[in-house]
């Protein structure tokens, strides 16, 4: 029979099809388990009957301001139950939420508010400087909305119109929300960093967000009733779609406005953490953190990092006290983590330093991504799963964005060849697992050779004094350029530049080791990944070597 036959008066009806949103997993998790325990902030527990009564309150309250299909709400948040109400009260609009990187300057934040037309934004009193500033550069007049957390007692003032209690005060708890007429609507606008020109917006679609939400729980083995703590910013790529995730499995979301040690601890012991996620930045903090500080973990957490790959010691480190940690990969453009190192129980009777390298690799494809592989960007042809020959880290499927908002030209760009281009390098291993070796702009030509940063930065996190590294082309006379080191040592530590060489000497190809080493302090984006670029230009204004 041909498929005209199977599809001959069976058609999509409102019986037997719907579009795919999360917005169903909190409606579910509400008329389920209504008295859970849904959100955590302080003193404050929300169970998901309240949760849901308020994420309706908010859409209807932003529905009466005049958002319609289409109309952006930006917000300004830190992780508070304010952020999360608003991942689900914007979207029920049929609205897009737009959640603005909370350590960018007043130029990118009006760049990002003009170029996203919002037309609601939500402050965080945390905030209200750097916006009131970016508001005045901004060509956009939205409806501005203070949020005053109770666990915020630092400085700043109210700049909106109303606050956010008095906003929902004028919402319906008991709103019905539409589906999206298309599950290709967008849900959400996040932005790139903007570290070369301006940043470009990212549209996730509510169907790529109900595919990676599950796929978090699948691949986080997150089971029922999960209790997350929100080490990561949920502003970066709706917190990898955790925000959603959680309400998937009526866990709970424990809420962290700063990352520190000591409330890590706390809280992990207090609410009997089972999940969490960050940077390798996150797990340095609570390595670091005193004795004094560190609560015993009350069973095995399940620790998911990505960014750049760990150093194989810091991933040693958390193992031996008691974390699992998972390393997954992915970008803004892929809804955040698409990639997971899927570990295999014959690697667990690996030496702890051959178990660590293995838990250095990106992995494979999640469940919800079609396609991953490594290719050569020039033939578009999958290079050799020799662990060696080096392409492009590329993806495709229903968790790719649907493109850069209003930029045409870097849409059709990045997916050149029906493949999204990651702008990764990274080999494929004769077991399928891929491994990043650079950002293609991060490779180092020196002499004709290239030298991944990743492979001496690796080397250098070996060493026992060493915190944190980067590793940056710098101009060579001889050489075009060469690896220059930029370092952060351990509190009480000592080493030197000579010191340090040797050691990579010691490690490494002579020709891939750096001729320079600069200790300070590295700077950072507010998810933890170190600013390269800065280093860039540091390493350039440094005396020639």
């Amino acid at each position: 029979m041909s498929q005209e036959s199977y599809a001959r008066d069976l058609d999509r009806n409102p019986a037997n099809h719907a579009p795919l949103t999360p917005l169903t997993f909190l409606d579910r998790a509400a008329s389920i388990f209504p008295d859970r325990t849904a959100v955590v902030h302080g003193a404050r527990r929300i169970s998901y009957r309240d949760f849901d009564a308020r994420c309706r309150r908010l859409a209807s309250a932003l529905a009466k301001a005049g958002v319609v299909r289409g109309d952006t709400v930006s917000v300004m948040l830190a992780n508070c139950p304010a952020m999360l109400e608003c991942h689900f009260g914007a979207p029920m609009t049929l609205g897009v939420l737009n959640t603005l990187n909370t350590r960018l300057d007043a130029a990118i934040l009006a760049f990002t508010l003009d170029h996203a037309e919002t037309k609601v934004l939500i402050v965080d009193r945390e905030f209200s400087g750097v916006m009131r500033e970016a508001l005045a550069k901004a060509s956009v007049r939205p409806l501005v909305i203070d949020y005053d957390d109770p666990e915020y007692a630092g400085p700043g003032e109210r700049i909106g119109s109303v606050d956010y209690e008095t906003f929902l005060a004028g919402g319906d708890p008991a709103s019905q929300w539409p589906a999206p007429p298309d599950e290709w609507d967008a849900i959400s606008l996040n932005y790139t960093s903007g570290t070369t020109g301006d940043p470009k917006g990212v549209v996730y679609h509510h169907r790529g967000a109900y595919l990676l939400a599950q796929g978090n729980v699948v691949t986080g083995d997150m089971g029922r009733h999960p209790v997350y703590l929100w080490t990561l910013p949920m502003f970066h790529a709706n917190g990898w779609c955790f925000t959603w995730s959680v309400c998937v499995a009526a866990g709970t979301h424990v809420c962290l406005r700063q990352v520190r040690a000591a409330k890590i601890f706390e809280l992990i012991a207090e609410h009997r953490v089972t999940h969490m996620c960050g940077a390798p930045i996150v797990m340095q903090t609570m390595l670091a953190a005193p004795e004094s500080e560190k609560r015993p973990l009350p069973h095995v957490v399940r620790f998911f990092t990505a960014a750049a790959p760990p150093p194989a010691a810091t991933l040693a480190a958390m193992r031996a006290a008691g974390f699992d940690v998972t390393h997954l990969y992915g970008l803004t453009e892929t809804y955040g983590p698409s990639v997971v190192n899927e570990w295999r129980a014959e690697w667990d009777a690996l030496p702890a330093d051959e178990a660590a390298a293995k838990k250095a690799r990106q992995g494979v494809r999640y469940h919800a991504l079609e396609g991953l592989d490594v290719i050569d960007p020039a033939t578009m042809k999958s290079v050799p799963a020799d662990g060696e020959t080096m392409g492009e880290v590329m993806f495709r499927g229903n968790v790719v964005m649907k493109g850069y908002l209003k930029n045409p030209k870097s849409t059709e760009e990045s997916f050149a060849g029906g493949w999204f281009h990651s702008g990764d390098l990274g080999v494929k291993h004769p077991d399928g697992y891929v491994q990043l070796r650079d950002r293609s702009k991060d490779i180092i030509i020196s002499g004709g050779e290239n030298i991944s940063s990743i492979e001496v930065e690796d080397a250098l996190y070996r060493h026992p004094a060493v915190s944190a590294v980067a590793v940056v082309a710098r101009p060579d006379a001889k050489w075009g350029e060469s690896p220059c080191a930029f370092v952060e040592l351990k509190a009480g530590a000592r080493a030197t530049e000579s010191e340090l060489i040797d050691w990579c000497r010691a490690n490494l190809a002579r020709f891939k080791c750096p001729r320079s080493v600069v200790f300070e302090p590295l700077p950072k984006t507010s998810t933890g990944k170190i600013q390269k670029y800065v280093l860039r230009k540091r390493a350039e204004a440094l005396p020639a070597p």
